[in-house]
C-alpha cells in the first residue's frame, strides 16, 4: 500500500491552511480554494508543514488519508504557482481565439464553437493553434482542457483535431491500393 498519506506537506510563505469540520480552505498569493474532504480526517500544522491524520486506522481510512493528502497538496501548489495545460490544434483552417471570457474555435464544422470558460480559468492562444489553459484548481484546469479537446478529438489517419501537447497520436495506415 502507498504511504503517500504519511508524507508532510510543505507550506510556502504566504500560504495558510485551515479546516472547519469537513471543509478545508487554502489561501495563497494566487487566490483561495475550498474543498470538502472525508469525515474523520484531520489536518495538523507543525511549523511550516501540514500532517494528515485519520481518526481510525484501517485500510479504507489509509486510502482516504492518501487521497486527502494529495488533494490538499494540489490546493497548496495551485494557490502558490497555479496549473496549466497546453493544447495543440492540427488541421487546415482549424484555429482558436479568445474573446473576453469565451474561447472561439473553428474546427472544420459548419459553425464556429463558442466555449464560455468557467470562472477561475483563463485561456491564452498563441499562433492560433496553441491554447494554454491556466487556473489554480487542478481538477478544473484538467476538466476544461478535456472539454476543449472533446470538441474535435484527434483522428488516427491524419492527426487532425485538438490534442494535448504531450499526447502522441497512434497513426493508422490508410487504404491499401489495388494491384
Amino acid at each position: 500500500m502507498s504511504r503517500i498519506g504519511k508524507k508532510p506537506i510543505n507550506l510556502p510563505k504566504g500560504v495558510t491552511v485551515s479546516q472547519a469540520g469537513d471543509t478545508v480552505t487554502v489561501k495563497g498569493p494566487k487566490g483561495e480554494l475550498v474543498k470538502n474532504i472525508v469525515a474523520g480526517i484531520q489536518l495538523e500544522t507543525a511549523g511550516d508543514q501540514i500532517l494528515v491524520q485519520c481518526a481510525a486506522e484501517g485500510k479504507q481510512e489509509g486510502a482516504y488519508r492518501g487521497l486527502v493528502r494529495a488533494l490538499v497538496a494540489n490546493m497548496v501548489e495551485g494557490v502558490t504557482n497555479g496549473f496549466e495545460r497546453v493544447l495543440e490544434i492540427n488541421g487546415v483552417g482549424y484555429r482558436a481565439e479568445v474573446k473576453g471570457s469565451a474561447l472561439n474555435l473553428s474546427l472544420g464544422y459548419s459553425h464556429p464553437i463558442e466555449y464560455a470558460l468557467p470562472k477561475g480559468i483563463s485561456a491564452e492562444v498563441e499562433k492560433q493553434t496553441k491554447i494554454v489553459v491556466r487556473g489554480i484548481d487542478k481538477e478544473l484546469v484538467g476538466a476544461t482542457a478535456a472539454k476543449i479537446r472533446s470538441f474535435r478529438k484527434p483522428e488516427p489517419y491524419k492527426g487532425k483535431g485538438v490534442k494535448y501537447a504531450e499526447e502522441r497520436i497512434l497513426r493508422k495506415a490508410g487504404k491499401a491500393g489495388k494491384k
